[in-house]
């Protein structure tokens, strides 16, 4: 389907890509990875022409269409409802709607049978689009991405950029081209929405490329990974876990390869030392250095691994209670966020607090800290020292500062040298350290703020999605980071990986409770799924025991005489429910004809009908359950 064959781009003289190739099958789903700055990004728009190549082809088949999300539509704005903004995707069905509903409103004054048949056709067209079930699939696809119903018809202006994103999201879902391109998709969804979009892209009709720091929605979602590295794209057949074996394995070949060269080479070199001056080896020596010169050079591994050796310790550790909260409440207006719910923070618990967007995860966070009042009370413990990490915290790195100056104003006390060393756990060298803040990019601004909070000497931090912007190397400084700490933390995150290496404790909001699961992610996964699956089976009903036959005495005439009465009105609204389902097939089978739906009046006609049978069919229904447990009352007294 697309062809990416031996490109090569240049960054201010710098390749970031050389002779770099791969494939797009109609059906792949790619994972694409590779450290920040790579050049993941920049691949996804260069396959859509937004940025040119410097050398190299990317060709495409005449059918093939793409769907690119990225960062940019953050921006997007519309005073359009959500719901109108999703159904573009639909452009030719919703302007063949327009066309009907115009129409249709001609008709209801000017009657000719040339808009008849123009109607005819277009609502022939309109059923061949899709269009009378488009807008149940955009519905259906803005609540699986977490929007509720009632935010639908709300205005796409009123949203913040992360809701902006989903409903563009939402938009290329529903517009399915043949290559779906994904930027960080995972960045604005809460779990319950991820594992949405998980099972929608796995049975997506067409490619997928998706560029993602979620190991676990990649290893999910994917069933190729493309590594971009050394200015190459590396396909390994498989998702993220395959690829993580199969690239140590590579390596280990490759690292064994090298060796063997470098020591045939040194060998060689040795000969060339050695008899570079005999006449008699002359020729041999010759060959040798011709040999040399033709070797084909195997690349040494590099390892792209980090290790965090640093100690992150504080000077005095805090009480057992670290914080208490107390029949506490919080609620903005009429929207309810905490109830009279209580919970204890204890010294060394480590807690994941997830759950869906707008359930309170931030709120129950800077409640936490002290910074959102409540009604109840909040106790902190003796000799608590607070940290806290949120996005907002890379707003507030001093932009002109190098980043070893701002770390040193971040009052640690630490001296220059263990400073240096810290920014080196978090993969800044030495001459990176000197870098401006307002030079750095998204993630390494992350790491800056990541690295104050961490030597804050807090023996409490409260993080807020810390994962945004950390590429898998970051990340797993940041696991280590955090394993190695010996204080206490609460931690918001929606990266299922980054919780279930470092969390020892779960806690979520439900019915405006703080409820606590005291254990792993991944055993509180296995404990969620298990009662997921116990409350939607079906109970099975073991069958009545026969009754034994009541003696003459037992039977009470008047239940007897009101049990016939209620069979009887039992069997008379079946027979009408019937009546009226029969009736409501004939009208439903009268509004698919062309001659009923191209009339105004009669296709009103028929919808009114319908309406009515409706209403019938569910008073009857009503009634039907109502006999039916009077009837159960009067046989459980008989017995």
């Amino acid at each position: 389907m697309i062809s990416i064959s031996n490109i090569s781009y240049y960054i201010g003289g710098r390749p970031l890509y050389l002779n770099a190739s791969m494939f797009i099958k109609p059906d792949d789903k790619i994972g694409l990875i590779g450290l920040n700055g790579r050049g993941k990004s920049t691949l996804l728009k260069l396959i859509v022409n937004e940025m040119k190549l410097d050398e190299g082809s990317i060709s495409k088949a005449k059918d093939c269409t793409i769907g690119f999300l990225n960062q940019d539509l953050l921006s997007f704005q519309s005073d359009d409802a959500i719901l109108t903004v999703a159904l573009a995707a639909f452009k030719d069905a919703v302007d063949t709607q327009r066309q009907i509903e115009k129409i249709l409103h001609k008709l209801e004054t000017e009657y000719s049978d040339d808009l008849v048949d123009k109607l005819t056709k277009l609502q022939e067209k309109f059923e061949q689009l899709d269009g009378y079930t488009m807008q149940a699939k955009a519905e259906a696809v803005l609540e699986g991405i977490g929007f509720n119903t009632s935010d639908l018809h709300r205005p796409l202006k009123e949203f913040s950029g992360g809701w902006r994103m989903r409903v563009m999201l939402a938009q290329l879902l529903l517009e399915k081209p043949s290559l779906l391109m994904l930027d960080e998709p995972t960045n604005h969804l809460d779990l319950p929405s991820i594992e949405w979009v998980e099972n929608y892209l796995r049975n997506y009709e067409g490619a997928v490329i998706v560029v993602s720091h979620d190991r676990q929605f990649i290893d999910n979602v994917a069933t190729k990974t493309v590594d971009v590295t050394q200015q190459q794209l590396i396909t390994y057949e498989g998702n993220y876990s395959f690829y993580l074996k199969e690239k140590e394995l590579r390596e280990t070949i490759q690292q064994n390869a090298f060796d063997n060269q470098q020591a045939k080479i040194r060998q060689t070199e040795r000969f060339i030392e050695r008899f570079k001056a005999k006449a008699s080896k002359a020729k041999q020596v010759q060959s040798r250095v011709k040999a040399l010169d033709r070797m084909d050079m195997v690349e040494e591994v590099i390892d792209d691994s980090a290790a965090v050796n640093f100690k992150f310790k504080f000077k005095q550790p805090s009480g057992r209670h670290v914080v208490t909260l107390e029949d506490v409440s919080k609620s903005y207006g009429e929207v309810k966020i905490l109830g009279h719910t209580n919970a204890i923070i204890e010294r060394g618990d480590k807690i994941a607090l997830i759950g869906a967007n707008g359930k309170g995860k931030s709120t129950l966070l800077r409640i936490l800290s002290g910074a959102e009042p409540v009604d109840g009370k909040r106790t902190i413990g003796y000799n608590v020292i607070q940290g806290f990490y949120a996005q907002h915290q890379l707003e507030a790195l001093h932009v002109e500062n190098e980043i070893l100056e701002e770390l040193k104003q971040a009052g640690s006390g630490k001296t220059e040298q263990e400073l240096r060393g810290i920014l080196g756990c978090f993969l800044f060298s030495d001459d990176d350290q000197f870098k401006k803040i307002k030079v750095l990019s998204g993630g390494e601004k992350s790491r800056v703020a990541l690295a104050k909070t961490l030597i804050s000497e807090a023996n409490f931090l409260l993080l807020d999605e810390p994962t945004n912007h950390l590429d898998f190397i970051s990340e797993n400084i940041l696991i280590q980071a955090l394993n190695q700490y010996a204080g206490t933390f609460v931690v918001v995150s929606h990266n299922r990986y980054f919780i279930s290496q470092i969390a020892n404790k779960i806690w979520y909001i439900d019915n405006h409770q703080i409820k606590e699961y005291p254990g792993t992610y991944d055993e509180y996964e296995y404990w969620r799924k298990t009662n997921e699956a116990n409350s939607s089976s079906i109970a099975k009903i073991e069958p009545p025991k026969p009754k034994p036959a009541p003696k003459k005495n037992d039977v009470s005439p008047v239940n007897d005489q009101l049990l016939k009465k209620l069979t009887k009105e039992l069997k008379s609204a079946e027979e009408k429910i019937e009546a009226f389902k029969k009736e409501k097939a004939t009208i439903e089978n009268e509004l698919v004809k062309p001659e009923v739906y191209s009339k105004f009046e009669t296709l009103s006609s028929y919808q009114t009908e319908l309406e009515k049978i409706n209403s019938q069919i569910s008073t009857l229904n009503d009634k039907w359950e109502k006999i039916v447990l009077e009837m159960d009352e009067l046989e459980r007294s008989k017995i």
